[in-house]
């Protein structure tokens, strides 16, 4: 059952977020940034990416596993090829500046590769899709999280893989680019903990137990809580499902191998200190494609594909990037929605962090 919501404006969100982060020891650009990353996946409908992870970062922080204000460190540089260490910097601080690099290169080439290690959680990937998106570039990114093992391979009950996401951006003239991004786990973990916070509940086969069944119970991720308690990954002894039974887990795989062993961040393993690995190809279509083929045969398939006859009636075939163009519009005019839980929890952690808080305990909220 989803509990009571609160409806925020995204330009009342997105200050205290940044208020927060300033207080707890970034700079104003840091903190106003991993704000507007945070809040930009609110309005995109991926509340797992968004401003659930207040708390988490601010703990993190405060354990020395992030660090503030990191410029990434290029350890490899040849025409086409980097290697860039981000110093477990705010990954939404050194994942950009990887994706400059990448970008840069691309520019020069035509091609370029990036291997990201060491990145604090870099959040929505599809930001940095979008980001290569906007100067042209299709791009593919392989990520993993060493040290977070939350999900079991086709077969297993046991985790054994990071949430390894997988992105795929493709710009489009005159429209919002096709981005596809998603977990290779039937849902991230921030899914699990926005609905056990009384969020959007997640699939009924999302979980397993170590008993084989499928659950959709967040204790088998977290291990017993209050409502008001922490979640700790590490307490469950459940994991997190791969999407698609083999291919799902054949991909996570993959992303562990590419965004975790050769990006030099490590593959997830037990005991091992947080970190996002993010290995990334740039292409820029002009240079593959000099007499422009690509842009119109785009624009032909995916009207080809949009006029599919819906199997449902009145159902709509959507694109890659589509719901999340809608939603943002939904959230930009309307507010963004969070559970009551999370709001107290961001109160919280406002208050942990020295800012003032009264001007949002009693102020009106917009109707969704």
């Amino acid at each position: 059952m989803i509990a009571a919501m609160k409806t925020i404006a995204h330009d009342e969100l997105e200050p205290l977020i940044g208020d927060i982060f300033n207080a707890a020891g970034c700079s104003r650009a840091e903190a106003d940034r991993i704000a507007r990353h945070l809040v930009g996946a609110n309005l995109a409908g991926h509340d797992s990416h968004g401003v659930v992870r207040v708390p988490r970062y601010i703990q993190m922080k405060q354990e020395g596993l992030i660090l503030a204000d990191q410029t990434v460190d290029v350890l490899v540089d040849t025409p086409v090829l980097a290697v860039v260490d981000g110093k477990f910097g705010f990954g939404q601080t050194v994942a950009p500046q990887a994706v400059e690099v990448g970008i840069a290169k691309c520019k020069l080439m035509g091609l370029s590769a990036v291997a990201l290690r060491n990145a604090g959680h870099i959040g929505r990937v599809a930001d940095w899709a979008e980001m290569a998106a906007a100067e042209g570039f299709v791009s593919v990114h392989f990520v993993n999280a060493a040290g977070s093992v939350l999900v079991a391979p086709f077969g297993s009950v046991e985790r054994r893989f990071s949430t390894a996401p997988y992105c795929v951006g493709v710009p489009i003239a005159g429209r919002a680019p096709l981005v596809l991004d998603f977990a290779t786990s039937i849902v991230a973990e921030g899914k699990v903990l926005v609905a056990s916070q009384g969020g959007n509940a997640i699939p009924a086969d999302a979980l397993i137990g170590p008993d084989g069944r499928t659950s959709d119970d967040s204790r088998l991720l977290y291990g017993d809580y209050t409502k008001t308690g922490k979640r700790d990954i590490r307490s469950g002894l459940g994991a997190l499902r791969t999407f698609g039974e083999h291919k799902g887990s054949g991909l996570a795989l993959m992303c562990e191998i590419l965004g975790g062993a050769l990006s030099g961040n490590g593959a997830t393993a037990p005991g091992r200190r947080f970190a996002n690995g993010m290995f990334s190809f740039y292409v820029d279509p002009k240079r593959i494609d000099p007499g422009e083929m690509f842009p119109a045969e785009v624009q032909r398939y995916i009207g080809f594909v949009k006029q599919g006859k819906p199997a449902m009636p009145g159902g709509e075939v959507l694109l890659p990037g589509e719901k999340e163009e809608r939603t943002r519009a939904q959230r930009l005019a309307h507010g963004v929605p969070l559970a009551e839980e999370t709001w107290r929890l961001l109160l919280d952690a406002a208050r942990g962090a020295g800012v003032d808080v009264r001007r949002f305990e009693n102020a009106p909220r917009p109707h969704a």
